[in-house]
């Protein structure tokens, strides 16, 4: 397969090169940023892309967002994520938009290299290779925001006040209702949450924390 190798780590880099060139393979470009990526994805003929999420100059999320793009653009060039991270917003529209020729894998969890070997293979034939860690976390914001869709958009306005930091009173100030119908709609949603009242917890920290759970990052 021609590949081309994006990661900022110039030791790995060096060792997927020799890696994949013993196996029998071609790099055609080896890259250490997501610019670097999409230009040698668009100069060469590429049949696969071996990506890690977070490069320069960021070190966020250059690298996966620069594989949706390409999975947009080329969707002949295979993907496989190479990572130590889960970025699971990216990961969920990468898996959603995929009809194979996609591989998500923990660096830390590749147990030898014939296997990583078989992942590269597998991918560029077409299959898919998914880390369990990967599904897992997807799974887990899944679930997260389609608990949060059950809220009401008045409830999903309060709980987004109460992670400003607002209190009841701010937050019936800032809709034009009364404190009572603030405490309804909290009520409700916590119950929607699935937080019922339990000494030593704070629920209206823990509903906060799953609004910001939820969020696109």
């Amino acid at each position: 397969m021609r590949i081309v190798i994006a990661e900022d780590s110039v030791l790995l880099r060096a060792g997927l090169e020799r890696l994949l060139a013993a196996a029998g393979h071609q790099i055609v470009a080896s890259v250490e940023d997501a610019t670097g990526l999409l230009d040698a994805v668009s100069r060469h003929e590429v049949d696969l892309a071996i990506v890690d999420v977070r490069m320069p100059p960021t070190f966020t999320d250059e690298g996966i967002r620069a594989a949706v793009l390409i999975r947009a653009q080329n969707p002949g060039v295979a993907l496989l994520v190479l990572s130590q991270y889960v970025e699971e917003r990216y990961a969920s529209e990468l898996i959603a938009d995929s009809g194979g020729a996609l591989g998500y894998v923990l660096k830390d969890r590749v147990a030898d290299v014939e296997e990583f070997l078989r992942v590269v293979r597998a991918v560029g034939d077409g299959g898919t290779a998914l880390d369990p860690e990967v599904v897992q976390q997807i799974l887990v914001r899944s679930r997260r925001r389609s608990v949060l869709e059950d809220l009401s958009p008045r409830e999903s306005e309060v709980l987004q006040l109460m992670a400003e930091g607002r209190s009841n009173a701010a937050i019936a100030e800032r809709l034009h209702v009364s404190a009572g119908s603030v405490e309804k709609h909290i009520s409700s949603l916590f119950a929607k949450l699935g937080l019922p009242p339990v000494d030593g917890e704070n629920r209206r920290v823990m509903a906060v924390l799953r609004y910001l759970e939820s969020e696109d990052r």
